[in-house]
C-alpha cells in the first residue's frame, strides 16, 4: 500500500507526457498568434507613418512652389502676386502697442455670452475658469484670444532662443512632447501629474496645434499658465508652430471657424507669437530639450545669437530669383567650357552646370523652377513639378537646406585652375538653417548626417552626431518629440536621446500611447504613459490591431486609387500577354516604383490585391473596393486622377484665395484658383474647361462657388465601409 500511496502522489505532482505536448502546441499556437499580432501592428505603424511623412513632402513642396511664385512672379509677370503675398510674409502691423490693446480692450462682449471672461494680468481663478469652460466645450471670446495673444508676443519678445532651468529650485520638471490639438490628452496630463505651478514646472516642446480639432484651446491653456507662471512653464517651438503648416494640417481653419470676426487678426498675431517661441531649452547644463532634432551644423553658441521672429516660417525658402540662377548656371557653364579647352576634361562642377542648364530651359518653357540648393549632406530643388511615370521615384521635395561649403568652384586663372571656396551664405540663411535643423530632424542608427528625405525637411542624425554635440557643450542628454512612438516614448543612440510623443491614439483610437518624462536633481528620467480611450477600453488586442489596420488599409488603398494610371501603365509594361496578371515580385516593384512609400508590399499583398489560380497577382483587383465620387460631368477622367491625387493641395490653395475661409469664392477667384494648382503641377487645364466646371457648381448661378462641395466630388469611396454601413 505504501507503494501504491508513492505512485498517487507521483502521478499528481509530475504531468503526463500528453499534457505536455498539449501545453507545448498551446504555446507554441499563442506564440505564432502574438507574432502575427505584432507583424500586424508593425506594418499598420508603417502605413501610418509612410503616409503622414508622405504629406509633409507634399506640403513642402507646395511650399516651395509658392516661394517661387512669390520672389519670382513679378519678374515673370510684370504683376505682384497678391494671391499668396499675404500668407508667406509677415503682415507689417501699421498700429503701435498701445493703440492695439486700447483696441482690444474695446472690443463689447455682449450679456449673451456665458464663457470665461479673463482680466489681465492673469490669476489662477482665470487659468481654472479657462480648464473649466474647455471641458464644457464652451468657447473663449475672441476679445479674451486676442488680449492673451497679445500680452503673450510681448512676453515671448523678451526670452532668449535657449532657456536655461535648474532642478534645485524644483523637485522635478515635468517635459512633453507632441499634442497636436488633443486636448483630452492635455486635461489627463494635468490629472495625473498636476497643474503648471512653482512647485510642478513644465516644458512642451512643440506641435501644440494641427490635426486634432482642439488646437485653439490647447495654446489658450498652454498661453494662459506661460503668462501665470513665466518662470516654471517653458514652450519650445515645433515644425508646426508655423503657419504655412497651419493652412494644410487644419489649424487656420480651426481658428477661422470658431472665430469668424476675428479670426484673420488672430492668425496674423500667431505668425508673431509661433517665431517668438524660443528653440531650445537646457536643464542643469546637461539636458537639451529641442523639438525636431540636431545635425551636424547645429552650434548652441550661434543658436542663441538667431533673430528667431525672423524665420516667420521654415517652410518659406530663401529667395531664388531666376536672374540669380541664370547666373550661377552661366558662371558653372563658363567655367567648365574653359576647362575642357584648357584641360580636354570637364571640371567637377560639369554636372551641376548641365543640372543649371535644364533648370534655365525649364523656367523659359514653364514659368516655374528648380534651383540647386543644398546642404553638406543633401541637394534639393526650390521648387519642381511632379511627374508621376513608372520610373520617376518619389522626388524629396526641396529639403530646407544651404549651398554646400563644401562645393568648390574650379575658377581658370592664366594658364591653370584655382579652387575658390564659394561665399559664406548671408546669415539669414545660416540662421534659418539651424532652426529647420532644430525643428525638423530625426535620429537615425547609423551614424553620420544625411538629408532626411523622407520628411522632406532637415536632416537623420546618427550616434556619432549626437555623441560630438554632447561633448562640445558639456551635455549628457538630449530629448527630443517629433515622431510618433507607440509606447509614447523610445531611447535610442545609446541612451543619450530620448523621444517623447504625447498625442495618444495619433493616427487611429489605440494606435499608440502617449507619454511625458520627469527629471529631477539626479537627472534621471522617469516615464509616465497614458492612454485616452472612450471605446478600446472595451476592446481586446487582437480588435484594437483590427481597427489600426483596416484604417490604414483604407488610406493605402486611397493612395492606390489616386495613382491608378500610373499603376496600370507599369503593370501592363511586366504583362506582356495581356492576362491581367504579373508576379508578386513584379508587383511589389511596380507599387513601390510609383508611390515610394517604403512599405513591405509583399506582406501586404494579401491585403491589397488577389492571386489568380496560377499564384500570379491579379493586379486589376487592387482598384476594386474603391470608387470614385459623384463626379462632375466637364472633368475628364485623367484630370479627375489628377485631382483626387493633389484633392489636398487644390484645397490649400482655395484656402488662401478664400481670405474670409467663408467657403465661397468668384468665379475669377476659381479661375485664379486653377491657374495656381496647374502651375504647381505642370498640369494643362485650359480655360474653356475651367469656365464650364465653374459654370457646373455655380448651382444658384449667382456667381459664386461653394468650394467645398466641389472637392467632395474629388472623395474616393470605400465600397466594402458602405456595405458594412448598410448591413449594420
Amino acid at each position: 500500500m505504501g507503494c501504491g500511496t508513492s505512485i498517487a502522489v507521483e502521478n499528481q505532482t509530475h504531468p503526463s507526457e500528453t499534457a505536455i505536448k498539449a501545453a507545448i502546441l498551446i504555446q507554441r499556437w499563442y506564440r505564432r498568434y502574438v507574432a502575427h499580432l505584432e507583424m500586424r501592428r508593425r506594418y499598420t505603424w508603417n502605413i501610418f507613418q509612410s503616409i503622414e511623412y508622405a504629406g509633409e513632402q507634399d506640403q513642402l513642396q507646395l511650399s516651395s512652389f509658392f516661394s517661387f511664385m512669390l520672389d519670382n512672379f513679378t519678374h515673370m509677370n510684370g504683376n505682384g502676386p497678391d494671391l499668396i503675398s499675404h500668407l508667406l510674409d509677415s503682415v507689417v502691423d501699421p498700429l503701435t502697442e498701445e493703440v492695439r490693446q486700447l483696441k482690444y480692450e474695446q472690443i463689447v462682449v455682449p450679456e449673451s455670452y456665458c464663457g470665461p471672461r479673463l482680466s489681465f494680468p492673469l490669476s489662477v481663478t482665470d487659468t481654472n475658469a479657462l480648464l473649466s469652460a474647455f471641458k464644457e466645450e464652451q468657447t473663449l471670446h475672441g476679445k479674451y484670444v486676442l488680449q492673451l495673444l497679445y500680452e503673450t508676443k510681448k512676453f515671448l519678445k523678451q526670452m532668449p532662443n535657449i532657456i536655461y532651468l535648474s532642478t534645485s529650485y524644483a523637485k522635478e520638471i515635468t517635459i512633453c512632447g507632441d499634442l497636436h490639438g488633443r486636448l483630452d490628452d492635455l486635461l489627463l496630463i494635468f490629472y495625473k501629474n498636476g497643474l503648471p505651478s512653482a512647485e510642478n514646472p513644465y516644458i512642451f516642446n512643440g506641435d501644440f496645434v494641427d490635426r486634432g480639432k482642439k488646437s485653439t484651446e490647447i495654446i489658450i491653456i498652454l498661453f494662459a499658465f506661460l503668462l501665470l507662471y513665466p518662470d516654471h512653464m517653458h514652450l519650445n517651438r515645433g515644425n508646426h508652430e508655423d503657419h504655412i503648416m497651419n493652412l494644410r494640417y487644419g489649424f487656420t481653419r480651426e481658428v477661422m471657424q470658431k472665430y469668424k470676426t476675428h479670426g484673420r487678426e488672430m492668425l496674423q498675431l500667431l505668425q508673431d507669437v509661433f517665431s517668438l517661441l524660443p528653440l531650445a531649452t537646457v536643464i542643469d547644463n546637461k539636458v537639451l530639450i529641442v523639438h525636431g532634432g540636431i545635425s551636424d551644423k547645429i552650434d548652441l553658441d550661434f543658436l542663441s545669437t538667431v533673430e528667431r521672429h525672423k524665420v516667420k516660417s521654415a517652410l518659406r525658402l530663401p529667395k531664388r530669383s531666376v536672374d540669380h540662377l541664370n547666373v550661377h548656371a552661366n558662371i558653372r557653364s563658363s567655367s567648365r567650357q574653359s576647362g575642357r579647352s584648357r584641360l580636354d576634361s570637364p571640371c567637377s562642377s560639369g554636372r551641376t552646370s548641365r543640372a543649371s542648364r535644364r533648370r534655365k530651359k525649364h523656367i523659359t518653357k514653364q514659368g516655374s523652377c528648380s534651383s540647386s540648393s543644398s546642404s553638406s549632406s543633401s541637394s534639393s530643388s526650390v521648387c519642381s513639378p511632379r511627374v508621376s511615370s513608372r520610373n520617376t521615384s518619389r522626388r524629396p521635395p526641396p529639403s530646407p537646406s544651404l549651398p554646400s561649403p563644401t562645393d568648390v568652384l574650379q575658377v581658370p586663372f592664366l594658364d591653370s585652375f584655382v579652387s575658390l571656396e564659394p561665399p559664406e551664405p548671408p546669415r539669414d540663411e545660416l540662421e534659418r538653417q539651424q532652426v529647420v535643423d532644430i525643428l525638423w530632424s530625426d535620429p537615425k542608427n547609423q551614424s553620420g548626417c544625411s538629408p532626411n528625405s523622407f520628411r522632406g525637411g532637415g536632416c537623420y542624425f546618427g550616434p556619432d552626431v549626437t555623441q560630438a554635440l554632447l561633448q562640445k557643450h558639456g551635455l549628457c542628454l538630449l530629448i527630443r518629440s517629433h515622431e510618433c512612438k507607440q509606447e509614447g516614448y523610445e531611447l535610442c543612440h545609446n541612451g543619450q536621446v530620448i523621444t517623447i510623443f504625447s498625442a495618444s491614439n495619433y493616427y487611429e483610437e489605440g494606435s499608440n500611447r502617449g507619454a511625458y518624462v520627469k527629471l529631477g536633481p539626479e537627472l534621471v528620467p522617469r516615464f509616465f504613459q497614458y492612454q485616452v480611450s472612450r471605446s478600446t477600453r472595451k476592446l481586446t488586442l487582437h480588435q484594437r490591431v483590427c481597427v489600426a489596420e483596416g484604417s490604414a488599409l483604407r488610406a493605402l488603398k486611397e493612395k492606390l486609387y489616386a495613382h491608378r494610371s500610373d499603376l496600370m501603365a507599369a503593370f501592363q509594361q511586366y504583362d506582356i500577354d495581356n492576362t491581367g496578371r504579373i508576379s508578386t515580385s513584379e508587383w511589389a516593384q511596380v507599387v513601390e516604383s510609383v508611390l515610394r512609400l517604403d512599405l513591405p508590399w509583399r506582406t501586404l499583398r494579401p491585403r491589397l490585391a488577389r492571386l489568380g489560380a496560377d499564384g500570379n497577382v491579379e493586379y486589376e483587383s487592387c482598384f476594386e473596393d474603391i470608387s470614385p465620387g459623384e463626379p462632375i460631368p466637364p472633368v475628364t477622367p485623367n484630370l479627375a486622377e489628377t485631382l483626387y491625387r493633389y484633392r489636398t493641395d487644390l484645397e490649400i490653395i482655395f484656402n488662401i484665395i478664400d481670405k474670409d475661409h467663408s467657403g465661397q469664392i468668384s468665379i475669377e477667384e476659381f479661375r485664379q484658383t486653377w491657374k495656381l494648382f496647374s502651375s504647381h503641377l505642370g498640369v494643362a487645364v485650359n480655360d474653356q474647361t475651367i469656365d464650364d466646371m465653374a459654370r457646373s457648381i455655380d448651382f444658384n448661378k449667382d456667381g459664386s462657388i461653394d468650394f467645398n462641395e466641389f472637392l467632395e466630388a474629388f472623395r474616393v469611396v470605400h465600397k466594402l465601409v458602405i456595405k458594412e454601413q448598410q448591413q449594420g
